[in-house]
């Protein structure tokens, strides 16, 4: 049986650890989008490279996030922590030093991977080490993090492109790496579910379908809609994805078992994870350009301007957790994606070329609330919702569909921006952002939609795996009998 002390006598430095792990992962998306027209400058990149240079991690960073869970579970989640940091921090050290775009995207790649052996398991520890009766508020804290770095990510992005160099983007991560590293070997308890079993046809199958899609929704940047090439990408891609949720159902050991999406509440709060995260990564990549390239920001001066919409979930964050012991987890979800269509759409009914930033902050700060209500909330309600057995699962199942909806947002909304406009003149530009600002607008409201759809009362998933009564009680008192864990 599980001895309470092996498995949370480190509650406080898992928090801290896990809390500055997915800060430094979370930061790196936004810091790289704040530095995308510095690093085109500097590498003499395409439109086509320098989308490659946010979907390398992104991608990568999505579909091995359930592998990255699964093999946590089978091989030591603080095992395979540690092994993460260490390919994200090596690669972090590699970006910085690239020649070429080639370079550049290829580290990115690697240090994707890293990223997605880190991040589902920074809410498996977190989990796994706090007691239930504390857990929402170590997942509040945790979900503030994630915010602190998506408000600090476009400032410091500015800050050190400007000041610095492009590379020193990726240098921070070396020394925030390597403090993490240190920390988890001294503080992190190990746990992990030996009987648990990795699912390599169906993580290839994944990679594979997912590659071929957002292949093709890159190439349209250059081929268009109609070319054969893109077409047969993403039919190929799209058969590939089918074939893997037939694996999934046959398979004994799948890496994203069907069941779970029998659940309402587990399908809802995933696909509002993927419309949120497609909306808002989508559009910072292409408002950032706008704010640089139309209207003559510096890289810093564009991270203070953002920060209205990227700031704000530093405030909200914290109401959040009040609002959801009043009215549960499902309507403040639903608020943040209703806040952030409100934002997105006001955004694409002001934008112009003439545009003055005073008229773009109403939008921006509706947006930032969204965030702030949406973070905590829906990470608490992913996990929430299945049992214990799950967690681990669930966890890498939340990061893969908000990953894969950041590499969708970009691709897609990106992919609308050059069929209609682009940077040929500050009208061209123009004429392709709006439509895509609408589109945003359109995908974030269908995510409120589909929270909307959930249950009221949201509870665990009748088809995941009870525990005996024993294990029960053995929860109550504060273990988790369902880990096993040891220093």
């Amino acid at each position: 049986m599980l001895s309470r002390s092996s498995s949370r006598g480190h509650a406080g430095w898992t928090l801290v650890i896990t809390g500055l792990a997915v800060f430094m992962a979370a930061l790196d998306n936004l810091v790289v989008i704040t530095a995308l027209p510095a690093i085109q400058s500097s590498l003499d990149t395409s439109l086509q490279d320098l989308e490659w240079t946010v979907n390398a991690y992104t991608l990568v960073f999505a579909v091995f996030l359930l592998a990255g869970a699964a093999a946590g579970d089978r091989f030591g989640r603080r095992r395979m922590f540690v092994v993460g940091l260490v390919l994200f921090t090596a690669a972090s050290a590699a970006c910085a030093l690239s020649d070429t775009s080639q370079q550049l995207v290829v580290a990115r790649a690697v240090q994707g991977f890293g990223a997605a052996l880190v991040m589902p398991l920074t809410l498996t520890l977190l989990t796994v080490a706090v007691p239930p009766r504390r857990r929402g508020l170590a997942l509040g804290i945790w979900g503030a993090l994630s915010g602190l770095a998506v408000a600090l990510g476009p400032l410091i992005g500015g800050a050190v492109v400007e000041k610095i160099s492009w590379q020193w983007i990726f240098w921070v991560n070396v020394p925030i790496g390597v403090v993490v590293l240190v920390l988890s070997l001294w503080k992190l308890a190990e746990s992990n579910r030996p009987e648990s079993a990795l699912d390599p046809v169906g993580t290839l199958l994944v990679c594979l379908g997912m590659f071929g899609v957002v292949l093709a929704l890159v190439r349209t940047t250059d081929d268009g809609w109609t070319d054969g090439t893109v077409l047969g990408s993403l039919l190929g891609g799209l058969v590939l994805l089918g074939v893997f949720v037939g694996w999934e159902l046959r398979t004994r050991h799948p890496m994203l078992p069907m069941r779970l999406f029998r659940n309402r509440s587990f399908s809802a709060i995933n696909t509002a994870g993927l419309m949120m995260f497609a909306a808002m990564f989508g559009l910072v990549f292409l408002l950032t350009q706008f704010m640089q390239n139309i209207q003559g920001f510096s890289p810093l001066e564009t991270g203070v301007r953002m920060l209205p919409w990227t700031a704000m979930p530093v405030v909200i964050a914290p109401l959040s957790g009040l609002l959801t012991s009043r009215v549960g987890n499902r309507l403040v979800v639903a608020a943040g994606l209703l806040f952030q269509t409100a934002g997105l759409g006001w955004l694409a009914a002001v934008v112009s070329v003439d545009t003055q930033y005073a008229d773009m902050v109403p939008g921006l700060v509706l947006g930032g609330i969204g965030l702030g209500l949406f973070f905590a909330p829906a990470a608490e309600m992913a996990m929430g919702v299945v049992a214990p057995s799950d967690q681990g699962i669930a966890s890498g199942a939340n990061n893969t569909f908000r990953q894969l909806g950041g590499v969708l947002g970009v691709a897609v909304l990106t992919s609308v921006f050059t069929a209609r406009g682009g940077y040929g003149s500050p009208q061209q530009f123009v004429d392709g952002l709006e439509p895509a600002v609408w589109l945003g607008t359109a995908i974030s409201a269908f995510g409120c939609l589909a929270i909307l759809a959930a249950p009221r009362r949201s509870r665990q998933s009748p088809t995941t795996e009870a525990a005996p009564a024993s294990a029960t009680k053995q929860a109550a008192r504060g273990g988790d009998p369902l880990e096993t864990s040891h220093h």
